[in-house]
């Protein structure tokens, strides 16, 4: 399942067409069955539906569900960060330094990696809190985010935004200033939120705005 949810989250199997399962199996060397169950699960994460006789295609990004996403983090995850700060360990403090360092250095060089490490640096600063079903939910909330992230930091100067953002976030998170923790993620998130919001909905208003032009043009 891990290699098929990467392909969908770095584009590699397109939206809103019908996955190929033939073909896609021929591709992973499995059967069909394995790739049928793993696709059930992805469709259980967020990353994919399926529509009768029609089979399973990837869900579209949007403006409005980026915003039901992050609506749902800041509902979660500034006072989920909060509370872990202040019961971490040390093993654990350590893990989200060395998550964070890699990050910036894959975000830094623009390797596909960036996704699945900036949910790592998060949910690193979650877990500790010892409450098992905010972290799962955060956690299943992070793989449908995933591809706005990548969207997200695109752009070289939301990259150096936000690595600044993250380190002032984990600087606060290791000092156990948990208010400090709830307030600059929750700024974080709707920064990214601001951003997102912007650039989807200029992507949406052009693409609904070709057909016009071209009915003008014929």
């Amino acid at each position: 399942m891990e290699v098929v949810r990467d392909m969908i989250l770095s584009g590699s199997i397109a939206a809103d067409v019908p996955i190929r399962q033939d073909a896609l199996a021929a591709e992973l060397n499995v059967s069909k069955i394995p790739l049928r169950e793993a696709l059930v699960r992805l469709e259980q994460d967020g990353l994919v539906v399926s529509h009768a006789n029609r089979g399973f295609f990837v869900r579209g990004m949007s403006a409005s569900e980026a915003e039901e996403i992050y609506e749902l983090r800041l509902k979660l995850e500034p006072q989920a960060a909060a509370q872990a700060c202040l019961v971490a360990d040390d093993k654990q403090r350590e893990e989200a330094r060395r998550l964070l360092t890699e990050l910036d250095a894959a975000a830094a060089a623009h390797l596909p990696s960036v996704g699945p490490l900036n949910r790592a640096f998060h949910m690193a600063l979650v877990q500790p809190g010892q409450r098992a079903l905010t972290a799962e939910i955060t956690g299943r909330l992070h793989v449908m985010a995933d591809r706005y992230v990548r969207k997200h930091l695109e752009s070289r100067e939301r990259h150096v935004t936000a690595a600044s953002e993250h380190q002032d976030i984990f600087q606060a998170w290791l000092n156990r200033d948990a208010t400090a923790v709830s307030r600059m993620v929750g700024a974080h998130l709707e920064h990214t939120l601001r951003d997102l919001r912007e650039e989807l909905s200029a992507n949406e208003a052009s693409a609904s705005e070709a057909p016009a032009r071209g009915r003008k043009r014929s």
